[in-house]
């Protein structure tokens, strides 16, 4: 495996990056995240210290992981799907962010909105836009708003 390519106007703190990963220009991963190995953090996106990102990850542009989100191996999230971490969100209220999970070989659709606690099961799929409000099972497709099953991921 070779170092993790970080382009050069990208801002990358105290973070453990794995190796073969590509960090694009305008990123942004503040210190104490983790990011996996060979994956591709394209640019324009945001990883807070408390996110923790696996192996062979993808996050098109415009999306953020705040802290408190797991995206384990595999995981693709389309461009601008955004995750939410506070389910009562109020200005400099310091918050007990409860744990939201995206599990292995799960892909996340363009500007699907994910809200805080969740767990979106195993090799799941988001629809482009849905709005998912309660647990996604493993193996289900999940489109609309709010998102609810539409399918079974094709094997």
């Amino acid at each position: 495996m070779s170092e993790a390519f970080i382009h050069p106007l990208a801002d990358v703190g105290d973070s453990a990056v794995g190796a073969s990963t590509r960090v694009w220009q305008y990123a942004v991963i503040v210190g104490g995240a983790r990011v996996g190995a060979d994956c591709n953090i394209c640019a324009h996106t945001f990883i807070e210290g408390g996110a923790v990102i696996g192996d062979r990850v993808t996050l098109k542009s415009g999306v953020f992981v705040w802290d408190g989100i797991t995206l384990e191996d595999d995981v693709f999230v389309g461009p601008n799907a955004t995750f939410t971490n506070d389910p009562f969100p109020r200005s400099r209220v310091a918050v007990d962010y409860p744990a939201t999970l995206v599990k292995r070989g799960a892909s996340i659709g363009a500007g699907a909105v994910i809200l805080p606690g969740l767990t979106i099961g195993e090799g799941a799929m988001i629809g482009a836009g849905a709005v998912v409000t309660k647990d996604v099972p493993a193996g289900e497709v999940w489109a609309g708003n709010p998102a609810r099953m539409i399918g079974k991921v094709p094997d």
